[in-house]
């Protein structure tokens, strides 16, 4: 049984450290701060606890309140994360909490974290050393505990170093501008104030030192004082979806890779499954029996990535296809079967059930047999089609799909959102329920993955500002990128299985 103070660093997912991410997906208990992102918590385990202790003003929880509840379920459960923000040795009280644990003889790691004094200078294009105008920097806290009269030796630490990076002083920046004046700092020093250092609503308030009390800026936020304050290589406004909100729909399971590219392309990311996939009705007893003969059918074809885990998990060895041959309507399909180690005879080139039936043989004899494992309620047009071909067709419900409904917050804050992708049927009419049935409290637009999911989040009120022909997350975020993006025509608004 151990705890781990995991550093989040400054917000952005992509930013955790391989050591954390790993740490978050076998979670069974995850402690967090008031300012843990989202993206971070969807990495734990839906079955992990999860435990806001993040103080905010007024709040009474004490430090030594959280130290006990680090003991208490590091006694209890076998992985505890501890998420901080930044780095949990760098003004994160992490070293009150390790104290803690070792008292206790509760066994814990440290798991270095991304600090914003690097990420917020970082992601305002701000280099802390510059060749000529910076060889040092230091870190300090503007925050003066309520227990304690001492400061910041301003005066020392400005004759000390050329780059001053301050921590938690937003409450206190006229008393720190001040301070660094009155030791002889020039009052046009330049000042730049990161606020939510990494994310889509990062701000950056630039000016000179005498400014920095008056500034309208607010916390969180990292302050640079120095002369590399005035540099500004802007690369983070220049990513293709940056200043966009997304929300992904998809099952929590499947929505990872989809966040991190949309996250990689600039994005705020709002990980909202409306769906999730569970048994058929029968429990599975269908896809079991059928699992079983599947050397009798000539074909056997997948409409999605779930159905191909369903079958396959019935599936003793890929012996039990015998001579079938095998079909999938796209490649997330068919690169759910090379996870199999099976490779998919025919894919067509669209990956909808038009596109299969223009591709599917003709059956050579009269008994012809084609099984399809699918979803409990979807379209007929594959069956239907390939028994108009002559082939004798066997559906089985391979899974159901059925919505959720979100946390009320969750709700609101994905409401407030630029786009909503949609990569089924399904999580269109799941985000529509989760909306209350009202397509019209959504203010934003719709990103889908093919025509039939399009058509169906258009037909139940939804604005479609895309539709991409090429049916994987991958093309979604590619064709997100180019419709969204810098120079696009269209700024912000204008297949498959369920």
């Amino acid at each position: 049984m151990t705890v781990y103070l995991v550093g989040g660093g400054p917000g952005d997912p992509g930013l955790l450290s391989l050591r954390g991410r790993q740490l978050l997906g076998r979670a069974e208990v995850v402690v967090h701060d008031r300012l843990s992102s989202d993206g971070l918590l969807a990495l734990a385990p839906p079955s992990a606890e999860l435990l806001d202790v993040g103080k905010a003003p007024g709040s009474s929880r004490s430090q030594e309140a959280i130290n006990q509840i680090l003991v208490d379920w590091g006694r209890r459960a076998e992985t505890v994360v501890r998420l901080k923000g930044g780095d949990p040795f760098i003004f994160g009280r992490g070293g009150e909490e390790a104290a803690a644990l070792e008292a206790a003889g509760v066994d814990y790691e440290v798991v270095p974290g991304v600090t914003a004094a690097i990420a917020g200078p970082s992601f305002a294009g701000i280099p802390l050393t510059h060749r000529g105008l910076s060889a040092s920097f230091a870190v300090v806290t503007g925050h003066r505990a309520s227990d304690s009269t001492e400061d910041v030796d301003w005066s020392a630490l400005s004759a000390a170093v050329d780059t001053i990076v301050i921590l938690m002083g937003i409450s206190r920046r006229r008393h720190i501008a001040d301070s660094l004046m009155a030791a002889g700092l020039d009052a046009g020093t330049p000042v730049a104030v990161v606020r939510w250092a990494s994310q889509m609503r990062q701000t950056v308030w630039r000016g000179r030192l005498d400014g920095l009390g008056v500034a309208d800026v607010g916390a969180p936020a990292t302050i640079v004082v120095g002369k590399v304050a005035a540099l500004s290589f802007d690369w983070a406004s220049r990513r293709p979806l940056s200043g966009r909100k997304v929300v992904v729909t998809r099952p929590a399971a499947q929505a990872t890779g989809l966040a991190e590219a949309l996250a990689e392309a600039g994005a705020e990311v709002i990980c909202m499954p409306v769906i999730e996939t569970v048994a058929p009705a029968d429990a599975g007893a269908g896809l079991t029996e059928a699992s079983q003969r599947l050397g009798e059918f000539d074909w056997v074809v997948f409409t999605s990535a779930n159905g191909v885990n369903a079958l396959l998990s019935k599936v003793r060895d890929a012996r039990c296809f015998g001579s079938a041959k095998i079909a999938a309507i796209g490649p997330a399909t068919s690169d759910a079967l090379a996870r199999h180690n099976l490779a998919a005879d025919l894919v067509p080139q669209r990956y909808v059930a038009e596109g299969l039936l223009d591709v599917f043989p003709a059956p050579t004899t009269n008994s012809g047999r084609v099984l399809i494992a699918r979803a409990a309620v979807a379209r007929d047009v594959l069956p239907a089609g390939l028994a108009e071909m002559g082939w004798n067709v066997e559906v089985v419900e391979a899974y159901m799909t059925r919505f959720i409904q979100p946390p009320a917050p969750e709700v609101a804050e994905a409401a407030q959102a630029d786009v909503v992708t949609f990569t089924s049927p399904s999580t269109a009419e799941g985000f529509l329920a989760a909306l209350g049935g009202d397509p019209s409290n959504f203010g934003g637009v719709a990103a889908c993955i093919g025509p039939v999911t399009a058509a169906t989040a258009a037909e139940i009120g939804f604005r479609v500002a895309l539709s991409v022909p090429e049916h994987t997350s991958a093309g979604l975020v590619r064709g997100m990128k180019e419709f969204f993006g810098p120079g696009a025509a269209h700024p912000g608004g204008v297949a498959e299985d369920r």
